[in-house]
């Protein structure tokens, strides 16, 4: 049998996703070519070798490929550049299994490009309008070389992927999935054994839904980024698992939504720098060093999320670096080292950061403020069972911040008028416990028999007069998450 004939089963299989109905004879021979080329076989027939490339000496040494000069078909170290086109990948990274690219190469633009389930070579580059499916059955390996896809096209939908494989090169930005056209979905992908998951790169109102990310084994400052977003706006991120990867993160990037991401085992669950107006709501972040963060950035709301076991010396719920008009509400922020951390914020003049309705339990420190500025509004929150309600570095007090209408566990007034609301307003007083947060070296003995000691007889008899941290003039006196439960 002719090497054509026995390739007419895995044909008659592609012609229908690849060759619509009007396509000439001619047209399907050129597929048929392009199949071969890939290395895609029947029973009893040998893969096709890629051909062998020349090394050239202006690519021999690490970021190279980085420089205008470079080889063109040097996809791996310039794919990490956004400034310029992705360049058309000329030979699989494997030979042992077909090359994904010359299906792509052979579907119309706008068709639909169903793949049968199998293990298929990377790279692979979609530069045309394009629906892919894969029903979660088609794998494409990136041999450990660069960046297993991408997406340089508007309009793309990639669904029901696994990309595996990519290089481990953090100068070229290695990654399952490179993003840098506008209005694609890429939804119940999955992705695994890559540096760096999904890099969107001024990439505008894409959505990422359904899908799973993990980062190369590795150490974790050593990972890359499970989703990243640069100098890219407007894009949806919603129900997807990130675990053991570094970070999300999204920088210069604005008007994003993260919406119910489950993300585990990482640093930061979500990072934003110089990134304004982002929404990030019913998300389930556990054991990662931080929940989210906000750095030199606000405008942006943090609500409805569960944040959980965020501990380590830096361990932090919600962070806030000379961040403006914040609002963090309705959050569950338990059992981590520290529940919300305020630095230098609000930033700018005349913003708040508002706090409200949030569950703060369980966490060595509630909140806690490198100094106090004023701005902060805490409203209608829960503490309870925190090992510190507040601290405030430099032995300073939180008195210019706003406390009204919150639950404190450790409320010692009465309620004789049912009201729900004390009869005289909760006040917080730094004693000995004020020592660790004048001397962080002595944070060491916090909460030791010896300080629980000291800070009793300083509460019975005081020496000196305690410094007041806060005054919250109207506290609950019911737990309102008990209430609603």
């Amino acid at each position: 049998m002719k090497p054509l004939a026995r390739l007419l089963p895995v044909v008659a299989i592609l012609v229908g996703a690849l060759v619509p109905q009007s396509t000439s004879l001619a047209d399907v021979d050129a597929v048929l070519e392009k199949l071969k080329a890939s290395g895609l076989k029947a029973a009893g027939e040998a893969p096709k070798a890629a051909p062998a490339t020349p090394v050239d000496p202006r690519v021999a040494f690490p970021g190279a490929g980085m420089e205008k000069n470079g080889l063109p078909d040097a996809a791996a170290d310039s794919w990490g550049d956004s400034s310029r086109p992705a360049p058309k990948p000329t030979a699989p990274n494997r030979t042992d299994m077909p090359w994904f690219q010359p299906l792509v190469d052979a579907a119309p633009v706008g068709s639909v490009l169903k793949v049968p389930p199998g293990d298929y070579a990377g790279p692979v580059l979609v530069d045309k309008t394009l629906t892919i499916e894969g029903d979660g059955k088609v794998v494409i390996h990136g041999g450990g070389n660069g960046t297993v896809m991408v997406v340089q096209a508007a309009g793309v939908t990639v669904r029901g992927l696994r990309l595996t494989g990519s290089g481990g090169s953090h100068d070229s930005d290695d990654a399952c999935l490179n993003v840098r056209g506008d209005h694609n979905l890429f939804e119940s992908l999955r992705m695994d054994d890559c540096l760096f998951g999904v890099d969107l790169k001024q990439a505008h109102y894409n959505t990422l839904r359904g899908s799973h990310v993990q980062s190369k084994p590795a150490d974790l400052g050593l990972r890359g980024d499970g989703i990243r977003l640069w100098s890219s706006n407007n894009n949806l991120i919603e129900g997807n698992e990130v675990v053991d990867s570094r970070d999300v993160v999204a920088w210069y990037s604005n008007d994003n939504v993260f919406r119910n991401n489950i993300g585990r085992r990482s640093r930061y669950s979500l990072h934003f720098m110089f990134a304004n107006r982002n929404l990030v709501e019913g998300n389930q972040y556990y054991d990662n060093s931080v929940g989210v963060y906000i750095m030199y950035a606000g405008y942006s709301t943090i609500r409805n999320n569960i944040i959980s076991q965020a501990n380590g010396a830096t361990g932090m719920a919600v962070g806030l670096k000379e961040a403006s008009d914040v609002v963090v509400e309705g959050n569950e922020i338990i059992y981590c080292a520290v529940g919300i951390g305020s630095d230098i914020s609000p930033f700018e003049p005349d913003s708040t950061v508002t706090i409200r309705g949030n569950r703060i339990a369980y966490n060595g420190i509630g909140i806690s403020f490198t100094s106090d500025i004023g701005g902060t509004e805490v409203t209608g929150n829960s503490f309870e069972g925190n090992l510190s309600q507040i601290a405030v570095g430099g032995a300073g007090a939180a008195t210019k911040s706003t406390w009204h209408g919150n639950y404190w566990d450790d409320y010692q007034g009465f309620d004789r008028n049912t009201d729900r609301i004390g009869d005289t307003p909760y006040e917080l007083y730094a004693f000995t416990d004020q020592l660790w947060m004048e001397q962080p070296y002595a944070r060491f003995f916090k909460n030791a028999p010896m300080l629980e000691a000291l800070d009793f007889l300083e509460r019975l008899a005081p020496f000196t007069s305690p410094v007041l941290l806060l005054k919250d003039d109207a506290p609950l006196f019911h737990n309102p998450k008990e209430a609603r439960s």
